[in-house]
């Protein structure tokens, strides 16, 4: 009969491996670095220096958020970024599957994905959420606001930066997609359902598919208000528009010089009925 040991399993008589043994086959170390401590009690306050921003985000950007404890269980925008604050705290660690895992916790509550290792500025407000996905390698600038169906996506499968960089104070706008590696600037306005996949410079309006600078510094700007998409310019419509003014103004010259060429035709003709008319009378 196997008596009890610490090192001995009782059931099976076969040697326990130790709890070192296992952390280290899962890639988990319990021990700190030095040179990291300092780093990770940097990030800890600033995971409780982002909450506040975060929820008060929620009473700035949306007229109906009521209370704190209404933002806190019925916001899945701000549940996905606390979340993700959490997870991208591990993730810095090097932590092999607990951050994922939270990431998908929070997808399965939220229906928003966002990865462990994207970086997140304070005051992200998403509003709604269902659908959002932002990649690893995405960076996101503060004072931001992404609504349903966003996508920060890459267009590679390479192991290096390839999604959106995103300045501050830059909103986007239902169904929108960026794609790729790109820097979109400070003070941006992306409309909806938009797809960019190109650089845009700070302070542009940025609609259609693909997304098209519709501004760039004009007036138009202050009166675009965040949800004010119905005055935003089409610019497929603007060009139509231009090219049915310009085929107007071609047909009227060529039915002008038609005109012109009848007359002449016209007036041809005539001097030459007179013409023979002298001859006959002679």
């Amino acid at each position: 009969m196997l008596k009890s040991n610490s090192d001995v399993c009782i059931n099976c008589g076969q040697k326990l491996g130790k709890k070192e043994d296992f952390l280290n086959l899962m890639g988990l170390s319990l021990e700190i670095p030095e040179n990291q401590k300092d780093s990770i009690f940097h990030d800890l306050e600033d995971i409780l220096h982002y909450f506040a921003f975060d929820v008060t985000s929620a009473f700035k950007k949306d007229p109906a958020a009521k209370n704190l404890v209404e933002v806190l269980t019925s916001y899945p925008g701000t549940q996905a970024v606390l979340l993700h604050r959490i997870a991208h705290f591990f993730w810095k660690l090097d932590l092999p599957f607990v951050p994922r895992y939270i990431s998908n916790i929070a997808r399965q509550i939220t229906g928003i994905d966002i990865h462990p290792g994207a970086k997140i500025g304070k005051s992200l407000f998403i509003d709604h959420g269902t659908g959002v996905v932002i990649g690893e390698t995405a960076e996101i600038g503060d004072n931001v606001t992404l609504y349903q169906g966003v996508t920060l996506g890459g267009i590679h499968l390479k192991d290096e930066k390839r999604h959106p960089t995103l300045g501050n104070n830059i909103i986007v706008g239902a169904g929108a997609k960026l794609l790729g590696p790109i820097t979109i600037g400070d003070d941006v306005k992306i409309g909806v359902n938009s797809v960019v996949t190109k650089d845009i410079p700070p302070n542009s309006i940025v609609v259609g598919v693909p997304g098209r600078i519709i501004h760039n510094g004009n007036e138009i700007a202050q009166q675009i208000a965040s949800l004010s998409h119905e005055i935003l310019p089409d610019p497929v419509l603007r060009l139509i528009q231009n090219l049915e003014l310009r085929i107007g103004e071609l047909e009227s010259s060529l039915q002008s010089q038609n005109n012109t060429k009848t007359n002449t035709n016209t007036n041809t003709n005539d001097s030459h009925n007179n013409k023979i008319f002298k001859l006959s009378g002679e």
